[in-house]
């Protein structure tokens, strides 16, 4: 199993990236897809997930409003459109694909690579 995910980089605040993560190895339409982030000197937390057929959506309170996920299961491809970005974003971001337990939680089965965002002027 791989993600790959790409597309961090540094932004000034206020600015937008685009992560994407190509999903392999296993059957991408059968999972919940999303992304987690690490600041430094901080716990892993939950950003943004999507479940299987995109019907579903959650969003942590810090980044709802400013980030969008998606997934296009044709192209074995998750994203998370971010924008209106502020410094404390500045993480590693990694996408994961998992399930759903009842109540919304979603639970990594794989981790990719993280790719990291900088928000600085």
């Amino acid at each position: 199993v791989q993600l790959q995910a790409s597309g961090g980089g540094l932004v000034q605040p206020g600015g937008s990236l685009r992560l994407s993560c190509v999903g392999s190895g296993f059957t991408f339409d059968r999972f919940a897809m999303a992304w987690f982030r690490q600041a430094p000197g901080k716990e892993r937390e939950f950003a943004a997930g999507i479940n299987w057929n995109s019907a579903s959506t959650y969003y942590a309170d810090s980044v709802k409003g400013r980030f969008t996920v998606s997934r296009d299961n044709a192209k074995n491809t998750a994203y998370l459109q971010m924008n209106n970005l502020k410094p404390e974003d500045t993480a590693v971001y990694y996408c994961i694909a998992g399930g759903i337990r009842k109540g919304g939680e979603i639970v990594p089965t794989w981790w990719g690579q993280g790719t990291q965002v900088t928000v600085s002027s």
